[in-house]
Parts: structure tokens; C-alpha cells; sequence
């Protein structure tokens, strides 16, 4: 885990001190006072489906060479659903037309809190921002198979499509 070590209002080195209504310790700022709760970043990610949602985009990226979901970053000052639209907007060209939320998990590898929804798109042609190498529809059963192995992608879309959560990282039963 990407713990702080630096008070980011002041840069006072921080201690580690008890909080008792958090019931352990937290990093806190001699300088300031104060204790400082952990920051991490905040991400998106997208299940694109038809209206039928018999089918399913996925895109390569960045010289990738397995399929993944549309993803990105939410804004400072943004809502998880409008960092949704947007970057769906942005990197495929595509106006969604229902969102629907599915299940967050936190991914410690980039110290990010992912938001996965479902997307439902017109099943056009996408128009590609340069972050995009390529981009797919695949039926269900194709899409368990070329979607990136050991992935978050891939327990967010099995978990959307199975109706239970399974994520490699996490010691916690699965979830429904």
C-alpha cells in the first residue's frame, strides 16, 4: 500500500499516532495538528455493451496486446458518472445512453479506487482518441475469452456478467 509520509498541507514529516474512533493508528501531522487520512486516486472503468447488451467493446492501448475496458481518471471536482461519460466520450467518441453502476474495488498496484459501470452505446463506429490502438465487439462468450488474463477488467466483467465479484488482490469473500 502506498502510505504517506509527508503531511501534504505542510510537508511535516508524519507520525504514526492511535485515532480512537478509528480504533488504530493513522498518520498524523505534529506540525499541523492534525491527522492526515490517506489519499489515493480515483478511476473509472467501463463496460460497453449494445442496447441488446448481447454485445461488448473492449479496446488495446498504448502498444497493449490484450483486449481491456475503456478506463480512466476522475477530475478533481468530477462525479464518478460524469468521469464515466466523459471518458467515454473522449477516447471512443461515443454518447452513452444509460449508465448504470455495478461495483467499486480498490486496486492497490496504481493506489486507485475503481468505479465499474456499464455503458450502453450505439453499436456504430467508434471514433478513437490517440490513446486508443483499437478497439472490438465481441459476443459474451468471446469477450470472457479475449479480455486481458489476471486483470481488473477481467473480475469486473465476469463479475457484471456472473452476478458475483471475485478480485485476485482481495482476501474478502465474494460479493454479490
Amino acid at each position: 500500500m502506498n502510505e504517506m509520509k509527508h503531511c501534504m498541507v505542510c510537508g511535516e514529516k508524519l507520525q504514526m499516532k492511535y485515532l480512537p474512533s478509528e480504533g488504530k493508528e493513522i498518520p498524523f501531522c505534529p506540525a499541523c495538528n492534525d491527522f492526515r487520512f490517506p489519499v489515493f486516486n480515483t478511476g473509472v472503468s467501463m463496460i460497453l455493451t449494445n442496447q441488446e447488451r448481447t454485445r461488448i467493446m473492449m479496446i488495446r492501448q498504448y502498444g497493449g496486446s490484450e483486449y481491456i475496458l475503456c478506463a480512466g481518471y476522475v477530475n478533481q471536482g468530477e462525479d464518478a458518472e460524469d468521469a464515466a461519460v466523459r471518458e467515454v466520450r473522449e477516447e471512443l467518441g461515443f454518447d452513452v445512453k444509460e449508465l448504470h453502476f455495478n461495483r467499486s474495488h480498490y486496486f492497490a498496484p496504481s493506489n486507485t479506487l475503481m468505479f465499474n459501470f456499464t455503458a450502453v452505446i450505439d453499436e456504430t463506429d467508434a471514433v478513437p482518441n490517440e490513446e486508443i490502438d483499437t478497439w472490438s465487439w465481441f459476443d459474451i462468450p468471446e469477450a470472457r475469452e479475449k479480455v486481458r488474463k489476471n486483470s481488473l477488467a477481467k473480475a469486473f466483467l465476469l463479475g457484471y456478467l456472473d452476478g458475483e465479484y471475485h478480485f485476485s488482490d482481495s482476501p474478502a469473500k465474494p460479493y454479490k
